[in-house]
C-alpha cells in the first residue's frame, strides 16, 4: 500500500485532515469574537444545511439540547416541514453558494433571524442573511469537507459552552497514532453513534463514501440491531463514535465483525476516520483530491 511520501493522490485532503489541530486552535483562541452573534442560551434554534454541513448541525442540535440551552432542530434545506416558530436560523455552509441553502435563506430571512457560518465571505449566502460568521481561515482546496466542518463545529461547540478546551491536543494524539485499521481487511464499515454523536457517525459514513466510494452504513447506536445487523460479517468494520451497551457488542461479536468502541471525544474519533478515508482510497488507487461525480457545492439554476 502507498504511504503520503509516495503517493500524490489525497496529499491536498491528507493535509488538511493534519491541520486540524491548529485550525480548530484559532477557532477556540477567538470563539468569543466569532460566536458573538450566535443564539443566546435560551433562544429556540433551527439550523439547515446539506450533506456534511446538515450533520454538523444535527450534533449542534442534540449538544445544545443535551446541555440545556433550548430548544434546538436541525433540517436538511430541502427536506424543510417545520412550522414551528424559532428565534434564530444558523445556516452553515462552507461555499456559501449552495443553491437550496440559499433559496431557503431568502424566504426564512423575511420573518426569523438568520446567522450564516460560512468559509466564504461576500457569497450568495452572506447576502440572504442577518448575521454571518466568517471562518474563512478554515477553508479547504478540497472538494471532500474535513477541517471546515470540524471547524464549525468547534465553534458552534464552544458557543453553547461545551470544553472544546483538550479538542486540538485529541486531535494531535489521533494523528499520531497508527492507522486504527488496515483499508485492505475491510469490505464494509459501519458507524454507530448517539445522542450528539448520532449526527458525526452520518458524517463518518459520508466521509468514507466521498473519500474513498467505500459501502458505509450509519445508524443511530440501538437501531442497529433492530436489522442492519443482518449485513454484518468477518470483513465488516463496526465502528461505535460513542459508548456500546454489552448486548449491542455480543450481538456485533458473533457475526464476526470486528469491534472499534471509541473512548474519545467523537469529533477526535471522526479525525481518526478521515485517516481511514484517505489510506483506503489509496489503498484502491482512488484520488480523493478528485473524486467522482462530485464538486465543491451543488449549484443549480
Amino acid at each position: 500500500m502507498s504511504t503520503a511520501t509516495e503517493s500524490p493522490l489525497a496529499r491536498t485532503t491528507e493535509g488538511e485532515v493534519t491541520s486540524q489541530p491548529g485550525i480548530w486552535q484559532r477557532v477556540i483562541d477567538a470563539a468569543g469574537e466569532l460566536g458573538a452573534v450566535l443564539p443566546e442560551e435560551g433562544a429556540r434554534v433551527l439550523g439547515l444545511g446539506c450533506g456534511t454541513s446538515y450533520y454538523v448541525l444535527d450534533s449542534y442540535a442534540r449538544r445544545r439540547q443535551q446541555l440545556g440551552h433550548g430548544v434546538t432542530r436541525a433540517a436538511i434545506a430541502t427536506e424543510l416541514d417545520d412550522r414551528d416558530p424559532y428565534d434564530a436560523v444558523v445556516l452553515l455552509s462552507r461555499s456559501g453558494t449552495t443553491s437550496d441553502l440559499v433559496r431557503v435563506a431568502r424566504e426564512m430571512s423575511q420573518h426569523t433571524r438568520t446567522i450564516a457560518v460560512t468559509g466564504t465571505p461576500g457569497s450568495p449566502l452572506t447576502e440572504a442573511v442577518h448575521d454571518t460568521v466568517a471562518l474563512d481561515f478554515a477553508d479547504e482546496r478540497s472538494v471532500v469537507q474535513t477541517r471546515y466542518a470540524t471547524s464549525a463545529l468547534t465553534l458552534l461547540r464552544a458557543s453553547i459552552g461545551d470544553d472544546v478546551s483538550e479538542l486540538p491536543a485529541r486531535a494531535r494524539a489521533a494523528l499520531a497514532e497508527p492507522p486504527a485499521f488496515r483499508p485492505a481487511d475491510f469490505d464494509h464499515v459501519v458507524f454507530l453513534g448517539s445522542g450528539w454523536a448520532r449526527g458525526l457517525a452520518e458524517e463518518a459514513a459520508l466521509k468514507c463514501r466521498e473519500a474513498a466510494r467505500m459501502w458505509t452504513e450509519s445508524y443511530a447506536t440501538l437501531e442497529y440491531r433492530h436489522g442492519p445487523i443482518a449485513c454484518a460479517g468477518p470483513r465488516s468494520l463496526v465502528w461505535a463514535l460513542s459508548p456500546l451497551p454489552q448486548d449491542v457488542r455480543d450481538a456485533v461479536g458473533a457475526t464476526g465483525a470486528t469491534l472499534r468502541v471509541s473512548r474519545d471525544d467523537p469529533q477526535a474519533e471522526l479525525v481518526r476516520v478521515h485517516r481511514l478515508a484517505v489510506d483506503y482510497a489509496r489503498h484502491r488507487g482512488l484520488d480523493c483530491d478528485a473524486p467522482a461525480h462530485l464538486s465543491r457545492s451543488v449549484v443549480v439554476d
